[in-house]
């Protein structure tokens, strides 16, 4: 439940300060009634008026990509005490993950309350590929190269082939169309990588680029409409 002048900015109908204001000088009703209390909590059968013309809460549709630190979970409700992803983001509105990262893997995460989006992005009927860079303790061999690219089993599941680019002697990027859980650490387990770093690096069209660890930005037009 928000504050009333929370709640009123969340309309789009002014800034919190403003709202105050309105409050304060007796422009506001909840159910008809004149409120000044500031601290007073709106729920959600409550018919908030200003100057007696109703308001509702559209919420916007936000989308956000963020550079995910490791050590941070994914779940929206952590019960833990762990740190989680949502703990980065300060925006009025609520938003949560798209999929998810292992807490110890880094890198590209996308967050919305757009649940179309996160659909699209998520469904496993549209095969949108993520790239990931992994780091191992020794180059990657040919075999294992091949067998990455040919599907592998890991335990429950054969995965679909995927993608291997060599970039270095200790790292190379892999690509996937698929979201199982864990599923490169996994993948690199069922081929012996000694995998030592793993960072998603890009979802479909949307590429981390430069965006520093532990921050975030919101989605270009381009990008959301690129899903």
């Amino acid at each position: 439940m928000d504050r009333i002048n929370k709640y009123i900015a969340s309309c789009g109908v002014c800034s919190r300060r403003k709202a105050e204001e309105y409050v304060l000088s007796g422009r506001v009703k909840v159910n008809d009634i004149i409120i000044k209390d500031l601290a007073y909590k709106v729920k959600e059968e409550d018919i908030i008026k200003i100057d007696d013309n109703i308001i509702n809460k559209e919420e916007k549709k936000v989308y956000i990509m963020l550079n995910k630190p490791k050590g941070y979970v994914t779940t929206s409700h952590e019960q833990f005490g762990r740190k989680s992803v949502l703990d980065l983001i300060d925006e009025d509105v609520r938003v949560y993950p798209i999929g998810r990262l292992d807490m110890y893997t880094e890198g590209l995460l996308l967050l919305t309350n757009d649940g179309d989006f996160a659909n699209k992005l998520m469904h496993p009927k549209n095969k949108i590929a993520k790239k990931y860079i992994v780091t191992s303790k020794e180059k990657i061999t040919q075999n294992q190269k091949e067998l990455l690219e040919s599907g592998v089993n890991i335990g429950d599941y054969i995965t679909r082939p995927a993608k291997v680019n060599i970039l270095t002697n200790n790292q190379f990027e892999i690509i996937i169309s698929e979201g199982k859980n864990r599923q490169v650490r996994r993948m690199c387990e069922a081929v012996r990588v000694n995998l030592t770093n793993l960072k998603r690096i890009q979802i479909g069209n949307i590429n981390l680029g430069n965006l520093q660890t532990g921050k975030y930005r919101y989605l270009s037009d381009e990008e959301i409409k690129s899903i």
